[in-house]
């Protein structure tokens, strides 16, 4: 049976860390994008990171940010992941000697296979539904027949993923991975715990493949 792995983003307090690793979350999203209502400092990052047991991935997303801006978080933060989601180019994203994965915006028609031949040592494609270089967390979905067939690299499906719908995209994309953020939220960075654990129960019965 198949198991998808889920990384739950856009967390900015422990006890949501804590409940999303209790739930069975295998990483976790920190939004260092200060125009984010998900953004956190490196303080608040590592009180989040404290909470999380071991192999649960911390993972620090960035948007076209400066070398000296990342290099200061990865000095403070430990964080196991890095997630690029802004017009990084690939020599850029592993020069932090960090895995990192990829987002790319599925807007305006993209070809996920093409834009991944760009960063062929990230660890994952996360395909969004925003525009190529913009932020994502948009809360929508695009067109999954997109992702579907044989792939040559690793897929983590985003955008507007939420515990309705997420069994259906698991068994119609078959994703290494899934990535929820605002699905799983009572209001911007604020999770609903019952929402988190329903996500991961959906994922599972995709993994399944029950109706």
């Amino acid at each position: 049976m198949a198991h998808t792995r889920v990384k739950i983003c856009g967390i900015t307090r422990p006890d949501d860390a804590a409940a999303a690793a209790a739930a069975g979350v295998d990483a976790i999203g920190l939004v260092f994008y200060p125009p984010s209502p998900r953004a956190v400092d490196i303080e608040a990052a590592k009180a989040i990171i404290a909470t999380l047991p071991p192999f649960v991935t911390a993972t620090g997303l960035f948007l076209d940010a400066e070398r000296d801006r990342i290099e200061s978080v990865l000095a403070a933060v430990p964080l196991g992941l890095l997630q690029f989601h802004g017009h990084e180019d690939a020599s850029f994203c592993r020069s932090f000697d960090r895995p990192y994965i990829k987002a790319v915006g599925m807007a305006d028609g993209a070809d996920p296979s093409e834009l991944a031949r760009g960063w062929p040592d990230a660890g994952g494609l996360l395909a969004d539904s925003h525009r190529p270089g913009e932020a994502g967390g948009t809360g929508t979905t695009f067109a999954w027949d997109r992702l579907t067939g044989d792939r040559d690299y690793r897929l983590i499906l985003a955008g507007g993923l939420d515990p309705d719908n997420v069994c259906s995209a698991v068994r119609a994309v078959h994703p290494d991975a899934v990535d929820a953020s605002s699905g799983v939220e009572q209001s911007p960075g604020r999770k609903d715990v019952a929402r988190i654990q329903r996500f991961i129960e959906e994922v599972r019965r995709g993994d399944r493949n029950e109706t």
